[in-house]
């Protein structure tokens, strides 16, 4: 497989990411397991979330977030038709980190999140190139949690989709 559509998707997010202001970037680390059709495997992550901007006079924010993932291949016995879940699949996504809530508030740290991505492989799970990424997490200082569902949202089948647990690492640059 080419990884034609994830190098297009870069460059476009390169291009959004240099026009986004510098200041208060959080940069996470995140790693966990990955779950589809029962079968885990390892995955990981990197994601910058941009300075924040209310919505209005709501108490809503939202910030730009962009993400570069890993999710590991699988080897399984019954593995033999054209969608498998043997290639390790990296992905590119961009989308936006919102929050409820204003600092001082205890559910202000917990967060949602909807990014579309690129993928440079298609597998059982993840069936076409282009993927949503919906995140339902909590972020402290230097630390995050997070529940993770990518799929396509059944335009091409098959579409198990991915499901994982992520625990992250965080800096302010």
């Amino acid at each position: 497989m080419s990884l034609h559509p994830l190098i297009r998707s870069a460059f476009v997010l390169a291009l959004v990411t240099a026009a986004l202001p510098a200041t208060a970037t959080r940069f996470e680390v995140q790693a966990g397991r990955s779950n589809s059709n029962g079968h885990g495997t390892n995955t990981a992550f990197v994601e910058a979330v941009f300075d924040e901007h209310r919505i209005g006079t709501t108490r809503f924010s939202w910030s730009p977030d962009v993400s570069l993932g890993w999710i590991d291949g699988r080897h399984l016995a019954n593995d033999n038709g054209r969608y498998t879940m043997r290639d390790s699949v990296a992905l590119l996504a961009a989308g936006a980190r919102f929050h409820f809530g204003d600092a001082g508030d205890w559910y202000q740290p917990l967060f949602f999140s909807e990014q579309l991505a690129a993928t440079n492989r298609t597998t059982h799970a993840l069936s076409s190139h282009y993927q949503f990424v919906s995140t339902l997490g909590w972020q402290a200082k230097h630390f995050s949690v997070a529940l993770r569902h990518i799929s396509n949202g059944g335009l091409h089948r098959p579409n198990t989709g991915e499901t994982m647990a992520l625990v992250g690492v965080a800096f302010d640059i």
